[in-house]
């Protein structure tokens, strides 16, 4: 039978899961380990794995070894340990409330446990679970819970039912939460970032506030997806805005939000790429705030480095590109209300991903090839970047604009111009 358990705060929550019976089980138990002085014998990879929650959970750590890999060493130079450079010795658990024997070496990892034994301080040995006091189950963290999984000393299960909790609770699928009193307070906006289009690329958090929103406000970019996995009940507002076409006005969206959370319920607005990369998040924001709304924010992955990197493009590259610049095109470069100085950009070397730049990029490219940048610079054009739809275009400045004509590239797009647009030729010549 291996058991579940999820560990709060303050509380901690036992659930069985029956996978199997065995004659004996371990018992579940959250430890308070802050300010304990807790021994790992041994500095490898298996050490590496285990320092970093026992560090979140406080424990003055000591570790005994000769060697440790460099990210034990950064532990150890930044305070979170204490490295004693040396192999294990007797009396070493002395003070101990927690040990580990990490060692690639048995005998050593034996006498650990032995001195464990004899001290009465539970010890995990990583080589042989079953030697040991004590075992690590597989652990994941989830909003302030610590979920752990025992499977009766066969790791690969634990991990694989530990992923799967983990899953569910981060998707909504278990609750983790008690319900809402109709009564209380409004729970207010959180502006969530969907990603660059497909829904796998939403964060974990967005995907979770999702399955909790009573209403979701969405954009056309956003992932659409994620709308058909909503419970029934959720209202979903379009707050679609088109390019040179139908769109909601700023002002109506804004109402939405503020009203919806006024009423007490949960809104989430789903924009696509980031609410704050050419996204209007912060004005959303400020709206609400004036209205006394409370509001989280959930980043995203923006489309401007997502969907050239899905594309094969990075916006940087060792002695490619040492800088990244992203405009937005959706004015011309001599409109009277453009902010970006396109001559300066013409003088960079890096890469400039414009965004909502199709329907001006002859201009654009224009004053970019006047002002200095060459003709030849390569081009990385891609429609509708992370989803089915998706269409990549390759040129170069000197002719982007009538490639886009003759191809039928529609917004929205995503345009790279800098030598990193060539790279993705070497990702060809290699195959």
């Amino acid at each position: 039978m291996a058991t579940v358990t999820v560990l709060g705060m303050d509380i901690s929550l036992v659930a069985g899961i029956l996978l199997g019976m065995h004659a004996e089980q371990h018992y579940l138990v959250g430890l308070d380990l802050a300010g304990r002085r807790v021994v790992v014998v041994g500095g490898g990879t298996v050490a590496q794995r285990r320092l970093p929650r026992l560090v979140a959970a406080g424990a003055a750590v000591d570790v005994i070894a000769p060697e440790v890999t460099p990210a034990v060493q950064a532990m150890a130079d930044a305070g979170e340990v204490r490295w004693h450079r040396r192999g294990y010795a007797g009396g070493d658990l002395d003070g101990a409330w927690y040990a580990l024997a990490c060692t690639p070496d048995p005998e050593v990892n034996a006498a650990v446990v032995a001195e464990a034994e004899s001290r009465r301080v539970f010890c995990v040995r990583a080589d042989v679970a079953v030697a040991g006091s004590a075992v690590t189950p597989a652990t994941g963290d989830h909003e302030g819970l610590l979920v752990g999984v025992l499977a009766g000393g066969r790791p690969r299960r634990s991990a694989a039912v530990r992923d799967a909790l983990l899953d569910a609770l981060r998707e909504g699928r278990v609750p983790d939460h008690v319900e809402r009193p109709a009564s209380g307070p409004p729970p207010g906006v959180a502006l969530v970032g969907g990603g660059p289009g497909d829904p796998d690329l939403i964060t974990v958090r967005g995907r979770r506030l999702l399955a909790r929103a009573d209403v979701v406000v969405a954009d056309r970019l956003a992932p659409r997806e994620l709308l058909d996995e909503l419970p029934p009940h959720v209202q979903v507002v379009d707050a679609a805005k088109i390019p040179y076409g139908r769109a909601a006005s700023q002002e109506l969206i804004n109402t939405a939000l503020i009203s919806n959370a006024r009423a007490g319920r949960f809104v989430v607005r789903l924009k696509g790429g980031d609410p704050y990369v050419f996204g209007r998040g912060f004005e959303e924001l400020l709206a609400c705030a004036e209205e006394g709304i409370p509001v989280s924010v959930v980043p995203g992955v923006t489309s401007a480095f997502g969907v050239p990197a899905l594309a094969g493009v990075p916006v940087t590259h060792r002695g490619v590109a040492h800088e990244v610049v992203v405009v937005s095109g959706h004015v011309a470069p001599d409109d009277e209300t453009s902010l970006v100085d396109w001559p300066a950009l013409a003088r960079l070397k890096g890469t400039l991903v414009v965004l909502m730049g199709v329907e001006r990029i002859a201009a654009h490219a224009e004053v970019l090839m006047a002002h200095g940048r060459a003709p030849e610079t390569p081009v990385l054009v891609v429609q509708e970047g992370a989803t089915r739809n998706e269409r990549v275009l390759r040129s170069t400045l000197d002719h982007v604009a009538k490639a886009i004509k003759e191809e039928g590239i529609r917004p929205p797009a995503i345009i790279v111009i800098g030598p990193v647009a060539a790279l993705r030729n070497r990702l060809t010549d290699t195959d």
